[in-house]
């Protein structure tokens, strides 16, 4: 880990994996849940970092931090989602094919897959999920769409993501979901939140 002191009051600690992100998240939210983090106001995961916002003492915190144990997260840690998910996206065949699987195969390997949100961002309810294997990771398209419709699952790199409202893309789409991902009227308003693990269910099977 790697304590960066960015302001007066903000913490930004880098780290190397998505992995070690989702674990030093859990072990902040329990730090401070435990009372041991004094007022922090926010905990915001991005894809190798974690920032902290209203650390009274940046310096001395990150002091501390860089003798901290922090245990790896263990997989059933966390809520669990269920989503039901039709596999009609547009690049279904070519994804199936970069796997060398069979279009229909892509649904099980997706299906097997528990996903933990890693962190959000890009717009309000997207969340960038990971756990899929390295052999599946997929590359953007060379040419982004100019509208990706809502509700969407797609894949790029590491991450799968499902996009709360429609907006221009460049991942690759495998199916669609009528689930809302934002809802303002809603409490929490994102379906998604950092650490919620996610499974995608074939609806109608």
């Amino acid at each position: 880990m790697r304590p960066l002191v960015v302001g007066g009051e903000a913490l930004l600690i880098e780290v190397d994996s998505a992995a070690e992100v989702a674990a030093l998240h859990a072990e902040l939210l329990r730090r401070r849940d435990a009372g041991e983090l004094g007022a922090v106001r926010d905990l915001v995961p991005a894809a190798r970092t974690v920032l902290l916002d209203g650390v009274k003492d940046p310096a001395g915190l990150a002091a501390r931090i860089t003798r901290w144990e922090v245990p790896p997260l263990a997989e059933s840690d966390g809520p669990l989602i269920t989503v039901p998910v039709r596999y009609d996206g547009p690049d279904l065949a070519e994804v199936a094919g970069l796997w060398g699987v069979a279009p229909g195969a892509v649904a099980d390997i997706v299906g097997d897959t528990v996903f933990r949100v890693a962190f959000c961002g890009f717009a309000p309810g997207f969340g960038y999920l990971t756990g899929l294997p390295e052999r599946f990771h997929l590359p953007r398209r060379a040419t982004p769409r100019a509208a990706v419709p809502a509700g969407s699952l797609a894949l790029a790199g590491e991450y799968a993501g499902v996009y709360p409202r429609s907006s221009p893309g460049g991942w690759q789409l495998i199916g669609s979901t009528d689930a809302v991902l934002w809802d303002p009227e809603r409490d929490p308003a994102a379906l998604f939140a950092p650490g919620v693990q996610v499974r995608f269910t074939e609806a109608g099977r």
